[in-house]
């Protein structure tokens, strides 16, 4: 992948400068680049005024929307640490095998639940800080919860957006998991669909959990974990997007 010339000609337009002892260019405090619409944008904040928080509700049948769940049953699957479920794609710090990538075959596994929207009838921008409330419960004490958002491309394809995980202790209760995702500055275009991961991990970038509650990299013993997912009026898991109002 070619590399993006705008941030390298800035980068040596203030290094020119300051070596000349010259004022660099003024520039706006803010500078991001919106994925999806695929350009540079200038803002004068962080995060930028405008974008209000908006509750993706996970939904029955694998379902997505900001509509509230009604009564409906729990989603379940089994993480097992001796077949961890892979990293794909995401914040690597390595060549190969970071950013967006299609994620079509990691969804296909029995350990990665998700959820999406109906066909987007406009854009979507969501830029800031992304989060996710799950109501979780293991049948070990000990487990992880990774969350990520995506876009499924009018092809079917499922591009990573940003995601994050969190480590629970007392996992075999009731409670619910909150998550702090990346933030980001992504637009959703119309004619696409918004998709939301929930599982246990992203091996190796994430250590897996033994589910013993042993330290993640000391463990010598792994153990599989029964895992459940509530998405109902009384527990209503969601991802919150920071959306354009």
């Amino acid at each position: 992948m070619a590399l993006d010339p705008v941030p390298i000609r800035e980068s040596i337009e203030f290094a020119l400068a300051h070596g000349r002892g010259e004022q660099p260019p003024a520039r706006a405090p803010v500078r991001l680049y919106v994925m999806g619409e695929e350009s540079w944008r200038d803002f004068e904040t962080w995060p930028p005024p405008g974008y209000s928080p908006q509750h993706y509700y996970l939904q029955p049948d694998a379902a997505l929307s900001t509509q509230l769940p009604g009564e409906s049953e729990a989603d379940h699957y089994r993480y097992d640490p001796a077949d961890p479920t892979p990293g794909v794609g995401g914040v690597i710090m390595r060549a190969r095998g970071g950013g967006r990538v299609d994620n079509t075959k990691l969804e296909a596994r029995p350990d990665v639940l998700t959820y999406t929207s109906a066909v987007l009838g406009s854009d979507v921008e969501v830029i800031g800080d992304v989060s996710a409330e799950i109501w979780f419960r293991s049948s070990r004490p000990s487990a992880d919860v990774f969350v990520r958002l995506c876009d499924v491309h009018s092809d079917g394809r499922s591009y990573n957006v940003c995601d994050g995980l969190v480590g629970l202790s007392g996992a075999n209760e009731i409670a619910c998991a909150r998550v702090q995702l990346w933030s980001t500055a992504h637009r959703f275009k119309r004619g696409h669909r918004i998709r939301v991961q929930v599982s246990s991990g992203a091996f190796p970038r994430y250590a897996r959990n033994p589910g013993t509650g042993e330290s993640h990299v000391m463990a010598t013993v792994l153990r599989p974990a029964d895992q459940t997912v509530y998405h109902d009026a009384s527990r209503p898991s969601a991802v919150i997007l920071p959306t354009l109002a």
